[in-house]
């Protein structure tokens, strides 16, 4: 009776919620792997942005390397053709072209290095920065426990604890995706800066979210920290990268991103029955992730 009635509460809020619920809804995006998608997936934080950025840079870089290779192979090819040069050279070496394949390499590493660690050091040392690049405090913790093979989630600050797992085929509505969608979604407001504290219950598992950045190894016995903030909202799905058993493939995330207003109504509804908070949440979202995803491709 009591969840039937937290549902009916959630339905209503959702048909009440000014152009919240219909509005926004319209607009739900849904960061998940697409047919034939060659980039990565939308980013959507900061450090993804960043990851993006720096992924486009290696590109360059790379492509730069392979065109001057491949330029000096085929000039030497040409150059010291046995038909140009009957008699070969007995030279053992050149101290010059030793110096210089000795320092462009370094050089090169250097032109990766620094703003790999930059960004190694937002990803895993900072909840956040201001625009002077001082820390700042997260604005809510998401302590996550990876198991055989499911999900455990906890809100410490609002003492919320559930489990999520992959919903079974015949349990998916209309439009969810196969092997992705699961009965109990993260839920977090948007433009929050969110900690993640995250550990292994029984083996090791690891907690990725691509559209956020975030790749981070739930280990028994040890708990790791990462944190995200997610700048637009909608629909995100992730897995489980760590190989941990014969369901691997068979545990994936999904995390809702929603305004303040759908969190805190969330939330309240959460902290009595998380079942109802779910399906509350499923009826703020409106339209289905198919449909937004054929939309995109379209």
């Amino acid at each position: 009776m009591l969840k039937q009635l937290l549902v009916n509460i959630g339905l209503f809020m959702a048909a009440a919620m000014p152009a919240m619920a219909q509005g926004e809804s319209s607009e739900n995006y849904v960061g998940m792997a697409k047919p034939w998608q060659l980039n990565f997936q939308e980013a959507v934080t900061p450090v993804m942005a960043r990851l993006d950025s720096l992924h486009h840079y290696l590109v360059i870089l790379i492509t730069v390397i392979t065109v001057v290779v491949m330029a000096l192979l085929l000039y030497v090819c040409v150059r010291f053709r046995r038909s140009a040069n009957p008699v070969p050279s007995k030279n053992t070496h050149n101290t010059l072209i030793e110096i210089i394949w000795t320092t462009v390499p370094i050089i090169i590493l250097a032109f990766i290095f620094v703003p790999s660690k930059r960004l190694h050091y937002e990803c895993l040392h900072s909840i956040g920065c201001a625009e002077d690049g001082v820390p700042v405090e997260p604005d809510m913790t998401l302590k996550i426990i990876g198991y055989q093979w499911y999900w455990n989630y906890e809100y410490p600050d609002q003492e919320i604890v559930y489990d999520s797992y992959m919903k079974q085929e015949e349990n998916l509505l209309p439009g969810e995706p196969r092997l992705l969608a699961v009965d109990n979604p993260i839920v977090v407001p948007v433009n929050a800066n969110v900690r993640l504290l995250i550990t292994g219950g029984d083996v090791i598992h690891d907690w990725a979210m691509p559209a956020f950045g975030v790749k981070q190894d739930a280990v028994p016995g040890r708990l790791n920290e990462s944190w995200f903030r997610a700048e637009k909202e909608g629909t995100y799905y992730g897995q489980c990268s760590e190989l941990c058993g014969r369901l691997h493939g068979f545990m994936p995330i999904q995390v809702e991103v929603v305004s303040q207003e759908e969190y805190d109504a969330w939330l309240e509804v959460a902290a009595n029955d998380i079942e109802a908070a779910s399906q509350m949440m499923a009826a703020l979202r409106g339209r289905t992730t198919m449909e937004v995803a054929e939309n995109e491709q379209e």
